[in-house]
């Protein structure tokens, strides 16, 4: 612990850790457009857990899918706090400085296209898993789950830092980021998905 109090202190910039301090991390309009989507999304899931609640007793199979929609509620919650707060820019910073006394930081590329690269591959698996794993889930889960793999995808992959990815996300498609475009995307298809669930619900109750 102190030897990395020792490399906070000593790293350049004047942030709690190396440049980066707690504060609002992206106030543009989109940053705030993509941080109200994220817990528009949080409610969505929230909404579809909450109509799922009165019908698992009925039907014991929802019982799982009213945890996911829980889980997802709580997921999408925290990345919605986490787009200002910017904390995986805290862990680029921290990556950054042990880079630096370990002495690799001019390898440092190299060990982020296989950070990328695994992410990536980690994902699909993940998608893969899921898909799998909730394969007796009604298709509004299935999609749910699976866009939310893919948005937690993208912010660790941003989170890395790595130059050809940031200026990938930076161009501009219809006045808008590519990033922020692919993280809207992501969030408006986690809000159907929550809202097919209800129509779905709504569907058996006839």
């Amino acid at each position: 612990m102190s030897d990395f109090l020792l490399l906070a202190t000593a790293a350049s910039g004047d942030g709690w850790i190396g440049t980066w301090s707690p504060g609002i991390g992206d106030p543009t309009p989109a940053g705030w457009l993509a941080t109200v989507a994220y817990f528009a999304a949080a409610w969505g899931c929230f909404a579809a857990a909450r109509r799922i609640k009165p019908e698992y007793r009925r039907a014991p199979s929802l019982r799982r899918e009213w945890r996911i929609w829980r889980a997802l509620t709580g997921g999408l919650a925290a990345l919605g706090i986490n787009k200002q707060l910017d904390l995986q820019s805290a862990l680029t910073e921290i990556a950054r400085m042990l880079a630096r006394s370990g002495g690799w930081y001019q390898q440092r590329r190299g060990v982020q296209i296989a950070f990328v690269a695994a992410v990536g591959i980690a994902a699909l698996a993940a998608g893969v898993a899921t898909l799998v794993a909730t394969r007796r889930t009604s298709a509004p889960v299935r999609v749910a789950v699976v866009g939310f793999c893919g948005l937690l995808g993208f912010v660790v992959a941003r989170a890395a830092s790595f130059h050809h990815v940031d200026r990938a996300i930076a161009e501009e498609w219809l006045g808008l980021r590519l990033g922020s475009l692919v993280e809207l995307s992501a969030l408006g298809l986690l809000v159907l998905a929550a809202r097919w669930q209800g129509r779905a619900l709504h569907g058996k109750r006839r």
